[in-house]
């Protein structure tokens, strides 16, 4: 057979013309490698000079990124070399000193100090051991790091590195505990005796001393052991003076249960076994945090038996005839949080029923707390600005005795001060919408702030002074704003996005008004661009205790609409998709476009629980999931049957993880609202879902068992109707793959056909192989063609 082959010209010309007339969309070209779409800047970063931005970048479609940077000089982006990469990345976590002319960082387990306006670079440690986490402190003039849960300062006058604490595990032994004065009442009565009358005894006595005295005074200064018992040694922190080291001990809890997720396709040919996570209700890790006082040589507890309310027990409770006796709960205390000059120090504390944060001014001479502010919630903790981690709390100093912080108090998360000497505090920020993120300025005469108060799917960056006043807008484009400021606050660097257009860079001076210049453009391919992409409306709907629901909303043309609606339930719980920018769901949207092109009416719901609404949308899900927020998607089908013509017959639902928790929920419990559901990666029972977050939503199994029972679809497995489909990655260690099998087994027990379960046996809970992405998006298409088309 003689071979035809096309000459490089034609080949080209077909190509432009496929970019130009991609044909229709499928699954198979949406759920292949995301390349196709484009590449977005990610990461982004300033350098310490203020003129140049970094970020993560693929404009050549490599394997994996590459660091790019601009200037604002000269926008171009240019890709960084390579050797230069991981040092550049390594400064980017460093610590200014106060006057931002000094810059540490750990970099490959090393200490170095970079001088920021000669450029020259000091290198402080060069060991096999791991030094990291390095800090200014003793007026900036050491620098502190930590090897081996242990603190070093290395002082740049004269290069001399000393140790600051020494822990050791176990317990101090009985000779250190004994008193150094030995003997009973009737030998120091000898002593003294023999002193009076024998004058050789005392000139021997006066000698020793006086050697002692002169061995003590210019021998080197011994460290003192700080004994850990069994415990670990956590967030070690120096006070900016360096008098003060803060410590907690972590006790890990016994008796606790980890999962085995079973990996069936490996390279040897054999099962391995994966240890994944323990579940909701086994035991906790405790945590106490300690002061070592230099100056005095003292180790003193952090004391939080006296926080008000620490003893509260939670109003559930009263839904069990036992209740628990008052006892005073445990708590983790994050900080210290020091003021520049070391004036003063705040700490974040949480109690670990998730129901409690205390913000308290902490008197390190002597352990105890000064509440600043308590913030109670019944149901959980939390919002942004607020959510806990180790250095993660959004609060900090305008001056020594003036701290700021974030809370819910209003039922939005704002932005607080308070005068730590008075207490009193002022309230910079209202409204019914969320300040999201919160920075101060280098000057400290401003706060810069991401909110959503001009819609809730925008975010927007504003500048406020430190003493309340009118917020100042500064970005003003229709969609997010994920903003980077430089060192020095003159520019932003911030990746912008719209619904239809995903993530770029831009560069604008940090001022209201500033002129934005665009640095990259290579976030839509030819290809993506040849499709006319929708632009989903914003909408809201009424749910039925008068609450408007946000929602997106793609209607199908006139002449190809056919009656039928899919509703999308996004994972997460806590997470906002009916916004105005490039959705983290992008294979959803495009596959919603594709719906569409097809005559579905879909629906994209922010049911109760989403994230951007404030406070009760946040907790509106405590205690029942699968209560208000699936009333919110039932609403939702009942409002696409009533304003949108769609027959209420005929009505689809899918999501994945908590998406397809609530699929099984409408599947089970709401018969006849919903003909079909795709259930990917599905939560089927609380219980065996994780502890951090369902102990917040849920509280415990063995405390609330109410709670767990309403909230897990396997409890309602029997009213199934309609046609289900389950999907699901047999090595998922986030929802073990063991989660759909018991309902499976359930499902088989009740004698129900109407399900199916495909599995995919390489895929974790986030699935990463096209095929599988293309499998199971084949198979969900296939499950509304047949069901809702009819």
């Amino acid at each position: 057979m003689r071979k035809w082959v096309l000459p490089a010209l034609v080949i080209l010309y077909v190509n432009q013309l496929y970019a130009q007339q991609p044909g229709p969309l499928t699954v198979d070209k949406i759920m292949r490698d995301p390349k196709w779409i484009g590449t977005s800047p990610d990461r982004v970063f300033w350098g310490t000079d203020n003129q140049t931005v970094y970020f993560n970048w693929n404009p050549e479609k490599s394997l994996d990124d590459s660091l790019y940077y601009a200037g604002i000089k000269s926008t171009a982006p240019r890709k960084t070399a390579a050797a230069e990469r991981a040092v550049i990345k390594a400064r980017s976590n460093g610590v200014y000193n106060a006057d931002q002319t000094l810059l540490t960082y750990s970099y490959k387990g090393d200490i170095y100090l970079l001088e920021i306006k000669t450029g020259k670079e000091i290198r402080i440690t060069n060991t096999v051991a791991v030094e990291s986490n390095p800090a200014f402190s003793f007026g900036g003039k050491q620098l502190v790091y930590e090897q081996g849960h242990n603190l070093y300062g290395w002082e740049k006058a004269t290069g001399l590195t000393s140790q600051l604490t020494r822990f050791q595990a176990g317990s101090q032994p009985a000779a250190d505990k004994a008193d150094k004065a030995s003997g009973n009442a009737a030998d120091a009565s000898l002593k003294a005796d023999q002193l009076a009358l024998l004058a050789v005894v005392r000139d021997k006595k006066t000698k020793s001393d006086a050697a002692s005295a002169f061995d003590k005074a210019y021998a080197p200064k011994e460290l003192r052991t700080l004994y850990t018992q069994d415990k670990k040694v956590q967030n070690l922190q120096i006070s900016p003076d360096g008098r003060f080291i803060s410590y907690l001990l972590f006790k890990e809890a016994s008796g606790v249960h980890y999962t085995i997720v079973p990996e069936f396709v490996t390279a040897s040919g054999f099962t391995t076994d994966i240890s994944s996570r323990d579940k909701v209700g086994s035991p906790q890790g405790a945590f106490e945090a300690f002061v070592y006082d230099r100056e005095k040589d003292t180790v003193l507890p952090i004391k939080t038996t006296d926080l008000p309310g620490i003893k509260d027990l939670p109003d559930y409770v009263k839904d069990y005839t036992k209740k628990d006796s008052a006892v005073v709960r445990s708590v983790i205390v994050n900080g210290p949080f020091w003021s520049d000059r070391g004036t003063h120090a705040i700490v974040d504390i949480r109690s670990q029923d998730n129901k409690d944060r205390w913000i308290a001014l902490l008197d390190a001479t002597n352990g105890t707390l000064k509440t600043i502010s308590r913030q109670r919630d019944e149901a959980w903790i939390a919002g942004p600005g607020i959510g806990w981690s180790f250095g993660g709390a959004n609060l900090g100093w305008i001056d020594e005795n003036t701290c700021w912080y974030q809370s819910e108090a209003t039922g939005y998360s704002h932005l607080y001060t308070a005068a730590v000497n008075t207490g009193a505090s002022k309230q910079l920020t209202s409204g019914n919408y969320e300040v999201q993120e919160v920075q101060l300025s280098q000057d400290k005469k401003y706060f810069y702030l991401t909110t959503n108060e001009v819609h809730p799917g925008e975010k927007q960056f504003y500048r406020i002074p430190v003493n309340g006043g009118k917020a100042e807008r500064i970005t003003t484009l229709t969609g997010a704003h994920e903003v980077s400021i430089s060192p020095d606050n003159k520019w932003i660097a911030y990746r912008y996005s719209s619904s239809t257009k995903p993530w770029e860079l831009y560069l604008q001076p940090n001022t209201p008004g500033g002129k934005a210049v665009q640095v990259t453009d290579k976030s839509q391919s030819a290809e993506f661009q040849a499709y006319p992409w929708r632009d989903p409306q914003v909408i809201t709907f009424t749910a039925r205790d008068n609450q408007p629901v946000y929602a997106r909303l793609y209607t199908p043309d006139p002449a190809k609409k056919n009656g039928a609606a899919v509703i999308f339930v996004h994972g997460a719980g806590y997470l906002q998709n009916a916004h105005k920018w490039w959705s983290s769901y992008f294979r959803e949207y495009m596959f919603h476009n594709l719906l569409t092109d097809k005559g579905y009416t879909v629906l994209d719901i922010d049911y109760r629980g989403s994230a951007g609404y404030g406070r009760n949308w946040r907790t509106g899900i405590y205690r029942y999931m699968g209560g208000k927020d699936l009333d919110d998607e039932v609403d939702g089908a009942k409002y696409l049957a009533e304003k949108l013509q769609v027959d209420p017959q005929r009505i689809g639902i899918y999501g994945g993880s908590y998406g397809g928790f609530m699929t099984l929920m409408g599947m089970f419990t709401k018969p006849g609202v919903f003909a079909a559901g795709a259930a990917l990666r599905s939560v089927t029972d609380w219980a065996h879902y994780n502890h951090g977050y369902t102990s917040n939503i849920l509280n415990e199994p063995q405390t609330d068992s109410i709670a767990y029972h309403r909230s897990s679809p396997i409890y309602f497995a029997e009213g199934l109707k309609g046609k289900l489909l389950m999907c699901h990655g047999m090595v998922d260690t986030n929802v073990h793959f063991q989660d759909i099998v018991r309902l499976s087994q359930r499902l088989i027990e009740l004698g129900k056909d109407n399900w199916e379960l495909a599995v995919y046996p390489v895929e974790d809970h986030g699935f990463t192989t096209p095929s599988s992405w293309t499998d199971e998006y084949k198979r969900i298409l296939q499950l509304f063609e047949n069901n809702l088309l009819k």
